[in-house]
């Protein structure tokens, strides 16, 4: 039994494991000789078993070694242990799954799933370019680290083109809710269904549900194959619910024809959404058939800064005119506010552009100001008039009863009357002192 502080190969102690999938457990080891943290996984027992899985494991390991990519997990050893079996030693990304960060906020804004798309493509491309193909491409494998740069892993039942003779004929692999249709058919997987289980994590991240359901995994496969995705919600943008739709056609020759032509349509994307506004004159892209080669082989969408493809073209241009900050009220609910820190990983890389949502500017405060002052200068000369007329009015009326009627004199005798004080308290006599004497 595997537990914490088994060695494997005489330098990996394991200390947790943080993982468990079908291909095998990961845990989080340090290498003693490099005294660094990593990622170990050790395949199951029962899938050694299988005829040619060894060696076939083997070949795509040093295949994957050989990936040089930020968004790529890196591999560091491959090796066998009497109390664990083979197991794979690779890069210890911090961070949460996908996966995790949609089970606690449900939704995506379209600027940060488009961002967080983008940077899985690109490292799709840099494995495609080196003959590899992923085939199960899922929220679970997309790792995010804090800064919000995304790393692609668990290429366990990855295919390269070395050892496509090791794969078993018709068989089916990839996790049903994300597995292309040809790959439900028993096809093999190509580049193509790789982009098409990217266009589905998109669909779940804006819509907050997978697109098919089902009681068991081949009734899902077969939905896949035979019905269409359900409408993204009406809040998504028209251009990015484009996008998404031709990731998961159904004919991959009218899917984005390359992870690279995907990345650079979604970046552009993001970034638009996320403050650059919209381009004016643009279309929506839609999903039409890519361009067809001499020998009928569909070519790539080039970008100049895409990775792998060839310059003086440009992708499709996306000016569907999209705001910003949606007005209060028209986001659906569950969806992720703007500012909602989205748990992730790098390699000290900064979050692609239209990762965060652009701050709401707020409004200008020059007209309102000068209003208010007005107001209050006005209230300050209305209470000096109302003050300066009510000054007059008293001394008027002093000048009048200093007078009398008929511009008698009055005079005023402020000596006590001998009769003094009464013993209820009053004066005596009524009179008071300072009585008025005409």
């Amino acid at each position: 039994m595997i537990t914490p502080g088994t060695m494997l190969g005489g330098r990996y102690r394991l200390e947790e494991r943080i993982a468990s999938g079908g291909m095998g457990d990961v845990w989080r080891c340090v290498d003693d000789v490099l005294g660094r943290t990593i990622a170990v996984k050790i395949l199951l027992p029962s899938l050694l078993e299988e005829a040619g899985f060894t060696e076939r494991f083997r070949v795509e390991a040093r295949t994957m070694a050989t990936i040089n990519h930020p968004g790529v997990v890196d591999i560091y050893d491959y090796g066998s242990d009497p109390a664990a079996g083979a197991y794979l030693v690779m890069e210890y990304v911090e961070g949460d799954a996908l996966s995790r960060t949609l089970s606690r906020v449900g939704r995506l804004t379209p600027a940060r799933t488009m961002a967080l798309v983008a940077q899985a493509a690109d490292a799709l491309h840099a494995a495609h370019e080196k003959g590899v193909v992923h085939r199960d491409v899922k929220p679970g494998n997309l790792l995010v680290r804090p800064n919000g740069t995304l790393v692609l892993t668990d290429f366990g039942i990855a295919r390269s083109a070395g050892a496509a003779q090791l794969t078993a004929a018709g068989s089916v692999l990839g996790t049903a809710s994300y597995i292309s249709p040809e790959q439900a058919m028993g096809e093999q997987a190509t580049r193509l269904s790789d982009i098409y289980a990217l266009g589905v994590v998109a669909y779940q991240c804006l819509a907050g549900r997978r697109p098919f359901e089902g009681e068991n995994p081949l009734e899902i496969a077969m939905r896949h194959v035979r019905e269409a995705p359900p409408p993204l919600p009406p809040d998504i943008p028209p251009a990015v619910r484009a996008i998404v739709e031709r990731a998961m056609a159904k004919d991959p020759g009218q899917r984005w024809p390359t992870a690279a032509a995907f990345a650079a349509i979604a970046r552009r994307s993001a970034a638009e959404l996320a403050g650059a506004g919209p381009r004016p004159g643009g279309v929506t892209p839609t999903a039409l058939p890519p361009r067809q080669g001499a020998h009928g082989q569909a070519t790539p969408t080039p970008t100049p800064t895409s990775p792998g493809v060839g310059p003086g073209t440009t992708p499709p241009r996306v000016g569907t005119r999209v705001l910003p900050n949606p007005p209060p009220g028209t986001v659906a609910p569950g969806a992720v506010p703007v500012g909602y820190p989205l748990p992730g990983y790098g390699r000290g890389q900064p979050p692609l552009p239209g990762y965060l949502q652009a701050p709401v500017q707020p409004p200008k405060q020059g007209t309102s100001t000068g209003v208010i002052v007005a107001i209050i200068v006005a209230v300050v000369l209305v209470a000096v008039c109302v003050g300066a007329a009510i000054a007059i009015v008293q001394q008027q009326q002093a000048n009048a009863n200093a007078l009398g009627p008929a511009g008698t004199m009055v005079v005023v005798d402020w000596t006590h009357t001998d009769n003094g004080h009464s013993g209820n308290g009053e004066h005596g006599n009524g009179t008071t002192e300072g009585e008025l004497r005409r």
